[in-house]
């Protein structure tokens, strides 16, 4: 006697699990996780924060944002509408993470160049 898969185990079923809404969803709380980093960066810039003063600014800008999109976005669960629940809000990721480096050094070259 063989048995079946489950309907959601065949890759047609999984696709079909993926709800577009959700997607687009997803990717705004990255795109939001990106201006964030990048308007942190520039802040940091401006104000010729350095060394341990700019990534403490970085850290805040990461965890406000993340309170924000908790509270607004995912109406206090977080693991309902992003895959990874509240510590996938928190990450920063490595590409905010660099994009803030690299807005941060860009803007304090501009704005201190003959300090």
């Amino acid at each position: 006697m063989a048995t079946q898969a489950p309907a959601a185990a065949t890759p047609d079923a999984k696709v079909q699990l993926i709800y577009p809404p959700n997607v687009q969803a997803n990717s705004t709380v990255n795109t939001v996780k990106f201006i964030t980093a990048s308007l942190a960066g520039a802040v940091a810039g401006i104000l010729g924060l350095q060394h341990i003063k700019g990534f403490a600014l970085f850290g805040a800008s990461t965890l406000l944002t993340a309170f924000c999109l908790f509270a607004i976005n995912c109406r206090g669960s977080p693991a309902r509408y992003v895959p990874g629940g509240l510590p996938a809000l928190v990450n920063p990721g490595k590409d905010n993470a660099f994009t803030f480096v690299l807005v941060w050094t860009l803007f304090y070259g501009i704005v201190h160049v003959y300090d």
